[in-house]
């Protein structure tokens, strides 16, 4: 196990990952900007270092500065909780290369769930449903409106790269195709750096779900059933609840093994979410991977009496998972509070 994990992150995820390893025997490291030095995990943590600046980019997102704190305080361990670092691939690497032991996903699996067309040939090849689409990137607005007539319309066209709804368009019919095509790709560039473009069937009267699931070293996965995250506002989710309302015990092991087949297929190893859309009928397809905590993991906790941070600790460890799934056995629903000027056309 692991004497000292250095949390390269702030705020609440820093508290909760502190809090299970105080429970766990383990020292915390804390970094911190110079805008957060008065922070309540800045106080919490058995030390603390400071990384540079207020603005994220010189101090949360510089992994030099993160590098050298784990190591003049001798950390052996890295938790990135969720957003800056949490699914950077090349920080991964970094981690791997000085030694370092980073609490989530390995350089090739973020890399290969991260990309968003190359994920969905990944589930193809497992076996698990995809929504029906491109094969990999559209080449030509040509060949997707080709692809679009025989896939028959309404259609999305997505960034491959793509997060927050950024670079995603639906389309009803043809003539729309070539605007949409064009103003997508700009978006796309513009926000992720890549105009990569790929298309899906869109799903009607769709849901939201995803399934927790938690890999080990050994190339096993369990998983903890779902969250609904359905209401959206901005593409941005809104609520997230515990078990779904429209998901029947049935469908729940159903989507359940398909989520394990996946994490399996990638040997993924500690906590992450297998995303689906599920229809008007109840059948569902693979949407995307994260592979990091979430912001809504504490509803699956309340409900399953599962300390995921704790498992993704020893996971990273070396040690094995449970090996059993877990189902909800209470209710529990996470809201998220949005302030928005409606004075000023609900800007944020």
């Amino acid at each position: 196990m692991f004497n000292k994990i250095l949390i390269a992150n702030r705020g609440e995820i820093a508290l909760r990952i502190i809090r299970t390893c105080k429970e766990m025997g383990i020292k915390t490291v804390a970094v911190y900007s110079k805008a957060d030095a008065d922070s309540l995990h800045v106080r919490f943590a058995d030390e603390a270092v400071c990384i540079g600046p207020a603005a994220g980019k010189d101090s949360y997102l510089k992994i030099p500065n993160i590098i050298a704190a784990a190591e003049v305080t001798n950390a052996d361990a890295i938790h990135p909780g969720y957003g800056f670092l949490s699914e950077n691939a090349e920080f991964s690497r970094v981690c791997a290369e000085n030694n370092i032991k980073f609490i989530g996903a390995s350089e090739d699996m973020i890399s290969r769930m991260g990309d968003k067309a190359t994920a969905k040939a990944t589930m193809i090849k497992a076996g698990v449903p995809v929504v029906p689409g491109s094969e990999g990137l559209l080449e030509s607005v040509e060949q997707g409106i080709k692809l679009a007539k025989g896939i028959g319309y309404p259609v999305m066209i997505k960034a491959t790269a793509g997060g927050g709804g950024k670079g995603m368009r639906l389309i009803k019919e043809e003539s729309e195709f070539k605007k949409a095509w064009d103003s997508a790709r700009q978006e796309a560039a513009a926000s992720f750096g890549n105009d990569g473009m790929y298309m899906e069937k869109f799903v009607e009267e769709p849901r939201h779900i995803e399934i927790q699931i938690v890999g080990d070293s050994k190339g096993k996965a369990c998983h903890l059933s779902e969250r609904d995250c359905s209401i959206q506002r901005r593409h941005q989710k809104l609520i997230e609840e515990t078990p779904s309302p429209i998901v029947s015990q049935e469908l729940r092991e159903k989507m359940g093994a398909a989520a394990i087949k996946g994490a399996e297929a990638i040997k993924y190893e500690g906590a992450g979410t297998v995303e689906f859309l599920v229809d008007k009928n109840g059948d569902f397809y693979f949407m995307e991977m994260n592979t990091r905590i979430q912001v809504e993991h504490p509803i699956t906790e309340e409900v399953t009496d599962y300390d995921l941070i704790k498992e993704q600790i020893k996971v990273a460890a070396g040690e094995p998972i449970s090996g059993r799934n877990y189902y909800p056995q209470r209710h529990s629903i996470e809201v998220r509070i949005n302030a928005e000027d409606p004075a000023n056309g609900f800007r944020p």
